[in-house]
């Protein structure tokens, strides 16, 4: 059992950076991919970054790519995401999730609460 407790949203201007973190209990972290998702209103989740076990391969959705940054700390059992210039779009409620199964990013075997990111213009 993966607990996942998401931090680090709030509001921020546009252009602006914010710096997500999803802690996790428990001793297993590092045997999990971790993944970001993102709900905006009205809209359907959708996949924003990935990083595998180690932290060696990372994956960026095309909307991201360039702007924000995944990362972890195994011995923090910790993943970060560091979002710069931040637009309107990217506000969304913001989830991580823990993924060790394989197929598709959604396939995941926990997920976080979320945490709201509002980008004002």
């Amino acid at each position: 059992q993966v607990q996942l407790v998401e931090s680090g949203g709030g509001l921020v201007q546009a252009g602006g950076s914010l710096r997500l973190s999803c802690a996790a209990s428990g001793r297993t972290f590092s045997s999990y991919a971790m993944v970001w998702f993102r709900r905006a209103p009205g809209k359907e989740r959708q996949f924003v970054s990935a990083i595998n076990w180690s932290g060696a391969s990372t994956y960026y959705a095309d909307s991201v790519k360039g702007r924000f940054t995944i990362s972890r700390d195994n011995a923090k059992n910790t993943v970060y995401l560091q979002m710069n210039s931040l637009k309107p779009e990217d506000t969304a409620v913001y989830y991580c999730a823990a993924k060790q199964r394989g197929g598709s990013w959604a396939d995941v075997d926990y997920w976080g609460q979320g945490t709201q990111v509002t980008v004002s213009s």
